[in-house]
């Protein structure tokens, strides 16, 4: 009896171990593969056909761009997108200046390898509600959806 109760209490252990081991090897794929559940990612050769593609491309976005990367939340308004301008400069109908209170936050749900981290404290304006900035004829713009929100809130009570 006292033999069977040992393989028992071992194999119990050994199962534990290898139920342990897993949720280590596998846990942090689950954890991306959760958090990136509710994103959609995209690349296009141009800002035209970014748009003809996809219907929450800002509008501001030049047809002439090119390399055009973009991520967004699909249970919200945050948005990264990086885009080659050929001009080298903000287009049409974006201004320059600290937007507002200072610049929005880059979504702290939303990462892309194409995107760089600490971009927010190089923002030198807005396009729409985006905060963007230049680096050379890279354009790097994000929207914080919660920012967003709280402004299209704002609109609203001043309109009536």
């Amino acid at each position: 009896m006292k033999g069977i109760v040992s393989k028992v209490a071992l194999g119990v252990a050994g199962t534990g171990m290898a139920v342990a081991v897993a949720a280590v090897a596998v846990g942090p794929r689950v954890s991306e593969w959760y958090d990136g559940r509710h994103q959609e990612q995209a690349s296009y050769d141009s800002g035209s056909q970014a748009k003809a593609e996809r219907r929450s491309i800002p509008t501001w976005l030049p047809d002439n761009a090119s390399s055009v990367k973009y991520l967004m939340s699909t249970t919200g308004d945050d948005r990264l997108l990086r885009a080659t301008l050929p001009e080298g400069r903000l287009p049409a109908g974006c201004s320059t200046g600290a937007p507002g209170r200072g610049p929005h936050p880059v979504p702290v749900s939303l990462k892309a390898g194409w995107f760089p981290e600490g971009v927010a404290a190089k923002a030198i304006g807005t396009c729409g509600h985006y905060n963007v900035t230049l680096t050379g004829n890279q354009l790097y713009a994000w929207q914080d959806g919660a920012t967003l929100q709280a402004a299209l809130r704002a609109e609203h009570v001043a309109k009536h």
